[in-house]
């Protein structure tokens, strides 16, 4: 397997956590001011730079999905890392089970190892096997910064994209692969260790982009009345997510030319979602990760 890390301007995080990783690295900087790439590769030759020059936001990690080569790509964070063995564990299931297209994996947050709450709702899935035996529940959403892709199917249905950039980048890709005929699925035997870089975005800044975020994967995928119900919900909870939803108008032309209906079980998996688990706009049930660290990270 292969970890594609995306960083811009966390040059420290980045500096202190790639040396954790018990695989090849590929590193995407996302235009970054404050001389991570050469950093990079002063302390970490082994690492397989990639300088954008600019900020692809989490469309990053799918140039540095491109550059690997391994059929199993992980993903972490410049604040992240996978525990020894897990990787090999999370690798070794995908092999097993060759119908699963990724597997999100249990995060322990800090020194202290806090379960991340986002891992209990996705243990608690409440979506049946859909592809035979799993290795765990199956689910419709994930923590980027703890899965891992099977390469092919991740490519084939266009990795994360530049229109809902990031947060919630998550989103639109657990709906394609779960419409192209892959299941998703939690694995709570292997562990990502997350310590959140200081540098993180603000509560309000935080709702504000998830929401512009839920609009555009809502254009993307969803059905009108589906996409204006996610709209009015935001309009109406406070002023960062009316901020959110003005800011998504910028790229619904860009949402519209990518535009692809999702089909009725995938429908049916989202209603199963909404109508069974925790909903809010600022952690949403398994149809969509909440986790992030920061918009400077990419």
């Amino acid at each position: 397997m292969t970890v594609v890390v995306a960083s811009r301007n966390r040059r420290d995080e980045l500096l202190a956590s790639l040396g954790r990783h018990h695989a090849p690295v590929v590193l995407v900087d996302n235009g970054s001011t404050d001389g991570t790439p050469d950093a990079v590769r002063r302390a970490h030759p082994h690492v397989d730079v990639v300088a954008l020059g600019r900020n692809a936001g989490a469309a990053g990690r799918t140039i540095g999905v491109r550059r690997a080569r391994t059929p199993f790509v992980a993903f972490a964070d410049d604040d992240s890392w996978w525990a020894p063995g897990s990787l090999r564990a999370a690798a070794d299931v995908l092999a097993q089970h060759p119908r699963v297209g990724l597997l999100d994996v249990r995060t322990l947050i800090g020194p202290e190892e806090r379960l991340d709450p986002f891992c209990e709702l996705l243990a608690a899935s409440p979506l049946p096997p859909r592809l035979g035996d799993l290795p765990g529940p199956r689910i419709l959403g994930f923590m980027a910064c703890a899965a891992m892709v099977r390469r092919d199917a991740f490519l084939a249905v266009g990795g994360f994209d530049e229109v809902v950039r990031f947060p919630g980048e998550e989103e639109r890709l657990s709906w394609d692969l779960t419409a192209a005929g892959w299941s998703l699925a939690y694995l709570d035997d292997a562990v990502v260790h997350h310590h959140p870089s200081p540098r993180r975005q603000s509560p309000a800044d935080r709702r504000r982009a998830m929401a512009r975020s839920r609009v555009l994967s809502g254009v993307l995928r969803l059905p009108w009345p589906l996409v204006m119900a996610r709209a009015a919900a935001a309009w109406t909870a406070d002023r960062a997510q009316r901020r959110g939803v003005l800011d998504a108008t910028a790229r619904v032309p860009a949402a519209l030319r990518n535009r692809r209906a999702l089909p009725v079980e995938v429908l049916a998996d989202l209603d199963l979602l909404a109508r069974t688990g925790p909903r809010g706009p600022a952690r949403p049930a398994p149809a969509s990760s909440a986790r992030a660290s920061s918009t400077e990270r990419r």
